[in-house]
């Protein structure tokens, strides 16, 4: 299992060193297997500037369930309406090394149908 996680954080670090490159915000996304989270974090300074996660009462109230697709577009939609009233518009989508299926996913493109491009 830590084999696991080591290979997920170390493809996180190559995607991270690429984005810091960008000199953007950067969306960054964590899976459990219960909840999903995601955070807007400023490009300069890290500070986080936005976040939404299925642990949030108001978030949380409306879903099922906090672990399936529909709880992670909750959120993307939820974290990109954040970042447009912060006067962000355009960031950089960091998978935090997950594979770009299913929950990741459907929080990007529930973020992309709020305004957030990336």
């Amino acid at each position: 299992m830590e084999l696991k996680r080591e290979a997920r954080l170390r493809r996180a670090r190559k995607a991270r060193a690429h984005i810091r490159r960008l000199g953007r915000p950067r969306l960054t996304v964590f899976r459990s297997g219960r909840h999903i989270y995601a955070q807007i974090i400023n490009a300069e300074d890290g500070t986080v500037v936005a976040a939404a996660s299925t642990v949030q009462k108001d978030l949380k109230a409306g879903l099922k369930s906090t672990s399936n697709k529909e709880a992670a577009a909750a959120v993307g939609k939820a974290i990109a309406q954040k970042a447009v009233d912060a006067g962000i518009k355009e960031v950089a989508f960091d998978r935090s090394g997950y594979r770009y299926h299913g929950r990741v996913k459907e929080l990007a493109d529930a973020a992309r149908e709020v305004g957030l491009s990336f």
